[in-house]
């Protein structure tokens, strides 16, 4: 009798474990795949930031211009349209040969499809223009983006100041240096700017079905900024840090379900790696998957998760880590609510901290209370 019930109980725990390796290594996710997943995830429920200011309301020193090109300007307005602080955006043709050239005519004048962003300083600066920038372009392409190719179609930043011209600079050293490979970005002071046909101006506002090729809901997504949030040397984690915190961040490590801090937790705020303090998830997107870890639909920005192929105990699983401090946070699976986007974030307590909602404007985090429910 005692012989049955031990190998019914065999059987059992087999069975779950072979459920398991079923799960994670028949998933749709990989590392690549999985972003596209997210920008899905994050579109379902964008909330818009879209800017109400004119420049009318706006004090003269407080005006502020930027060109930038970046393939296709019909897409690289609308997107830029939609950002707050942005007060116009307007099509043209910059740093050709000659100070007169139109839409037929640029191949030949060498100018690029720029867009001349007119923006309020008191809300927006270069840094973060650029930023928002690098989210639509690929800045390793050189005079292509998306399906279109050419000269006219390269992208560059053009500046008319020094101090933007050393703003740039360092953001695309940052790009450079997170990509691994030098920037096909050209950085030059602004000339022989021209500003488009009146055809080309407002385009996707006119067409709302027109050719676009990047992804306008991009704009839509908070912009975190990763120098706000630098990782602490491994001496500093460890004075910092308890030891399960570092166990878990910076060895991998997993902690038990159903006794960790958060996994219940059920408060409006947002959470912030444990290392570095980087936002990287809303009470907003966190919901009961059952699984006794803190399960999200998705991260407060894609801009803020890294991931990578986890093998590790003969089981595939996509392992998500923080950008800024490369802590570990856990795993993303595909079996989550299907109206959000259909992706579990399941995450380790000891990887993050919670930010109650009334102490993020203390605490620096006020820029993301429109992201918190």
């Amino acid at each position: 009798m005692d012989k049955r019930y031990l190998l019914t109980g065999l059987i059992a725990v087999l069975g779950v474990i072979t459920l398991v390796w079923w799960r994670t290594s028949h998933s749709g996710l990989t590392a690549q795949n999985i972003e596209s997943r997210v920008e899905a995830a994050l579109a379902a429920n964008a909330t818009s930031s879209s800017s109400t200011s004119s420049k009318e309301e706006v004090k003269a020193e407080n005006l502020k211009t930027l060109y930038l090109a970046g393939g296709c300007f019909w897409g690289l307005e609308a997107y830029f349209e939609q950002i707050d602080g942005v007060l116009d955006v307007e099509s043209g043709y910059a740093n050709g040969t000659s100070d007169i050239t139109n839409y037929t005519l640029i191949g030949q004048t060498d100018h690029a499809e720029t867009v001349k962003i007119t923006y309020d300083a008191s809300k927006l600066d270069v840094r973060q223009l650029l930023l928002y920038y690098f989210r639509v372009v690929d800045p390793l392409s050189l005079n292509k983006q998306g399906n279109d190719e050419g000269r006219q179609y390269r992208t560059g930043i053009y500046y008319e100041s020094q101090e933007d011209k050393a703003v740039a600079q360092a953001v695309m050293k940052e790009k450079a240096e997170e990509l691994g490979q030098e920037l096909k970005v050209e950085l030059e002071p602004l000339k022989n700017y021209v500003k488009a046909e009146e055809e080309h101006q407002d385009y996707l506002t006119k067409h709302p079905n027109g050719y676009c090729h990047i992804d306008l809901k991009k704009a839509q997504d908070p912009l975190i900024d990763v120098s706000l949030y630098p990782k602490p040397s491994d001496q500093e984690l460890k004075e910092k840090l308890s030891p399960a915190q570092y166990a878990v961040t910076q060895e991998n490590n997993t902690e038990q379900a159903f006794s960790n801090q958060y996994w219940d937790n059920k408060e409006p705020g947002i959470y912030v790696d444990v290392a570095t303090g980087e936002p990287l998830f809303s009470s907003k997107d966190k919901y009961d998957s059952g699984c006794g870890w803190p399960s999200f639909t998705k991260p407060i920005s894609a801009d803020v998760a890294r991931y990578k192929e986890d093998t590790s105990f003969n089981m595939r699983r996509i392992e998500v880590r923080s950008r800024s401090g490369n802590s570990h946070l856990g795993h993303v699976f595909d079996d989550g609510p299907k109206d959000k986007g259909g992706l579990r974030y399941c995450i380790n307590s000891a990887s993050i901290t919670f930010i109650p909602k009334d102490q993020m404007e203390s605490k620096g985090y006020g820029y993301l209370l429109p992201y918190v429910e």
